[in-house]
């Protein structure tokens, strides 16, 4: 049995466009108006899922995601963003400013928290124990994450190290699909939506 699961990453807001750490807002009138335009592009799903954050859920629900199901997408708490804690809302430059070391060490370490949230680490581990029960599922889920998940997703498919987290951009929707059976993720990244089959070519390992 193959398991695919799509990761569409939110529509713009303005926190993305100040690259703010996300402060709960609403996505914007352009990349509302962009998702509903690009809606029914994406391929056919037997589940939506999607991050617990407002930009997410807007977006699966612009995207005509939240009719896939009777019940609609659900939230996955395990595929929330990565908790930021004192630093939510502020903008990575803001902080810098305060707390150029504390900074200085969370994007050096992995492991590290200085802001009182949680690590990449501990992000990392969460989003694995989601992909290993999602091995089960068969067909296709559709999932509308924070970027930080589909970081995430990359460092985990690829067995790189948690470091590599950073070095991977996640622009606003696009589709990064994984295809999996017997204990392995294959990757197709990043497709844009606007092309007219974002996600249908991709690689199971068969």
């Amino acid at each position: 049995m193959t398991s695919r699961v799509t990761f569409v990453s939110p529509a713009m807001n303005s926190s993305l466009r100040q690259a703010r750490f996300d402060d709960g807002g609403s996505i914007d009138a352009g990349g509302a108006v962009r998702a509903r335009a690009v809606a029914g592009t994406l391929p056919a799903a037997v589940r939506v899922v999607t991050s617990p954050s407002v930009r997410c859920r807007e977006t699966a629900a612009a995207l005509g995601l939240d009719a896939v199901e009777a019940t609609g997408a659900t939230e996955a708490r395990e595929l929330a963003g990565l908790d930021v804690g004192r630093w939510r809302g502020l903008t990575l430059g803001e902080v810098g400013a305060d707390e150029p070391e504390a900074v200085a060490r969370w994007l050096a370490d992995p492991a590290s928290a200085p802001h009182g949230g949680e690590s990449v680490e501990d992000l990392c581990g969460r989003v694995t124990r989601w992909l290993e029960t999602s091995q089960d599922t068969g067909g296709r889920t559709l999932a509308v994450v924070e970027p930080e998940v589909v970081r995430a997703v990359v460092v985990h498919v690829l067995g790189a190290p948690p470091a590599a987290f950073w070095r991977v951009d996640v622009p606003p929707l696009t589709a990064t699909t994984i295809s999996g059976r017997s204990g392995r993720w294959n990757l197709r990244l990043g497709d844009p939506l606007e092309s007219a089959e974002p996600t249908t070519r991709y690689s199971d390992g068969s």
